[in-house]
């Protein structure tokens, strides 16, 4: 069976996990990697594998994996689905994910690709699970409490910021899906701790939360890339009311993203050409392996 070929977009904390997930994955080879810088000071962990700065320098890619910051991935999706590779991306801004799959679905027909977006774990498998328990209860509430963790793309928002050397955004549940947001900064000589607080303050990313932003010398001195959830959902089954329904996990939080996009770059060659959600995409074309091993064990 020939396997599928992908490449890594971006090489942060989530493009080396995807490369972990892609290595240990038996369906998959990979075709390269790419690094704004290319190959100079290459890691050596990449010493087997093609870096390039540009995609186009790559053979034969089946999907790339978009490893990259949330606000740059609509960009790189566009730019890749017009070569007729499939893309796949843990775009996490949840206001703007309808609006960008509108735009990306004529684009990805024109292109005969298909873009998956919005493929983390939040979005992503836990949009599928909300999912899942709204058919279980389709009347009632459900509430998803984050953390206490590390939020990546609240991370690497802050350290778009002017002045911010480096930054941690560690996101603390207070109950019924409202979240504390704990922003913990290292600043470049000369910028002004309240300009940086105003800054984060105002972002989209953070307006709608509660927010505190705290001056450290080191980042990497609280540092922890671990992350939770709690999912709940107490509503009716057709007229039986109170039932109840529970989703926990603790995870490592680039760790898991990175899985989920291997899952997802699979399922995309499954799929007709098109834009999708995880919500939209059969569960078992995530896995390896025909449909007919999924049933018999998993059924």
């Amino acid at each position: 069976m020939k396997k599928i070929r992908a490449a890594v977009v971006g090489y942060g904390n989530i493009g080396r996990y995807a490369l972990e997930a892609l290595e240990a994955a038996p369906d998959f080879e990979i075709a390269g990697v790419v690094r704004r810088q290319g190959d100079k000071d290459k890691p050596r962990e990449l010493e087997d594998y093609d870096v390039v700065s540009n995609i186009r320098e790559l053979k034969d890619v089946d999907v790339a994996i978009l490893a990259t910051p949330t606000r740059s991935c609509p960009e790189y999706a566009k730019d890749i689905v017009a070569l007729g590779i499939n893309t796949v991306d843990s775009f996490d801004i949840h206001t703007s994910i309808l609006d960008y799959r509108t735009e990306m679905m004529p684009l990805c027909k024109q292109n005969d690709a298909v873009s998956v977006i919005a493929a983390g774990w939040d979005p992503g498998s836990d949009s599928i699970v909300r999912t899942l328990l709204q058919t279980l209860a389709p009347k009632g509430l459900s509430y998803t409490n984050f953390g206490p963790g590390m939020s990546m793309g609240h991370s690497v928002c802050v350290r778009g910021k002017k002045g911010v050397k480096d930054a941690l955004s560690m996101t603390i549940p207070t109950g019924e899906g409202i979240h504390r947001r704990m922003v913990y900064v290292e600043l470049e000589e000369g910028a002004h701790l309240e300009d940086v607080k105003h800054a984060i303050k105002s972002d989209p990313y953070f307006s709608s939360d509660e927010t505190h932003v705290f001056e450290v010398e080191s980042v990497d001195e609280v540092r922890d890339m671990g992350h939770g959830v709690h999912m709940t959902r107490k509503g009716v089954s057709g007229k039986t009311q109170n039932q109840l329904f529970e989703f926990n996990m603790t995870i490592n939080n680039p760790a898991l993203t990175g899985q989920v996009l291997v899952n997802v770059a699979r399922a995309s060659m499954r799929q007709q050409p098109g834009c999708y959600t995880m919500i939209e995409i059969p569960v078992v074309d995530m896995l390896p392996g025909s449909r007919e091993d999924a049933i018999a064990h998993l059924v």
